[in-house]
């Protein structure tokens, strides 16, 4: 055991000792990136896998909706070049009235044209089975004959009436956010942003309260990227939507960017003009509201109110009697 203790406390064992701990400790500091595992590697590869797997996904679904919707197209589209609907049912301001709508594209003028052939067919077949087949209204053959052509004649009229209300639906919301859309635009525009990035922003920031807006917005902005003149974006904004109010701060935008003028005052006034606007179509609306409530008055509320002054003094009438 003496012996044993002596050894260990040695100098050179001791040396020895602490030179085989260094040198071990150095070949495991150097080995040690070479036995562990490389879990950067690992995790790369683990990420570039899910985004394989997640395209292969959306390739897929993008495949599956390619092949259920090209049908109806595919057979609009073959029926109106068979027929060349273009050149007797199209219009010259068709596509103007489609965009304006939120319709774009040659699917969507294909698809007007389709029903602009097929709701005086389906009229007529309706109004012939309904007045000649099941006779459901007894009334000479030249008037049923009448109202079948006037079914006909609403058949060919649906088509547009369903744009106009399309349009006129559109509109009214463009109108009633293109206020908040001015002052955003203005604040974007007094911090320094570009046209286009001011654009870009009030498109994004307007998608939560008017999507139809922030459509028009991006697509302007796309526009102005592309397009060697931004007064064609602007132009082209202002024939999209179709709006007085739109149309005056294209104006407006067009005469900064030709003549160098600061475009901050005059969006301004125009936001202000289009707030009043606004304020004086409610008014107006709020004015013509006693007018219109006359009649009813009349024909359901004095009758009932009447009813219930006049009974119960006629009953006591009668029971003195």
């Amino acid at each position: 055991m003496a012996e044993l203790l002596g050894i260990l406390i040695d100098p050179q064992v001791v040396a020895t000792l602490l030179a085989a701990v260094a040198a071990a400790a150095t070949a495991f500091a150097l080995l040690q990136p070479l036995l562990e595992p490389d879990r950067l590697a690992r995790r790369l590869k683990s990420v570039g896998s899910e985004r394989e797997r997640i395209r292969l996904r959306e390739r897929e679904r993008a495949s599956q909706k390619v092949n259920l919707r090209p049908q109806p197209k595919a057979y609009m589209k073959r029926v109106v070049e068979r027929f060349r609907l273009e050149n007797w049912l199209a219009t010259d301001d068709s596509r103007l009235r489609l965009m304006r709508a939120g319709y774009r594209g040659p699917q969507a003028e294909t698809a007007f044209l389709f029903f602009r052939l097929v709701m005086p067919l389906v009229f007529l077949v309706v109004s012939g089975v309904y007045l000649f087949v099941l006779r459901v209204i007894d009334q000479p053959f030249t008037i049923r004959l009448g109202m079948v052509v006037a079914a006909v004649y609403i058949g060919i009229k649906a088509p547009e009436i369903f744009l106009r209300n399309q349009t006129t639906k559109r509109q009214a919301l463009i109108h009633r956010h293109w206020p908040d859309a001015l002052d955003l635009l203005l604040i974007c525009v007094e911090s320094g942003m570009a046209v286009e990035n001011a654009f870009r922003r009030v498109g994004t920031e307007m998608a939560g309260q008017c999507l139809v807006l922030a459509e028009e917005l991006t697509l302007t902005t796309a526009e102005m990227s592309y397009l060697p003149d931004r007064r064609t974006a602007y132009e082209n904004l202002a024939l999209r939507t179709g709006l007085d109010s739109v149309r005056s701060v294209c104006t407006a935008l067009i005469q900064a960017d030709r003549y160098g003028t600061p475009i901050g005052q005059a969006l301004r006034v125009l936001s202000q003009e289009c707030r009043d606007q606004r304020m004086n179509e409610v008014e107006k609306k709020a004015a013509a509201l006693p007018p219109k409530l006359t009649v009813p008055m009349i024909l359901f509320f004095l009758p009932a109110l009447f009813a219930v002054i006049l009974i119960p003094a006629l009953v006591q009438v009668f029971e003195w009697r």
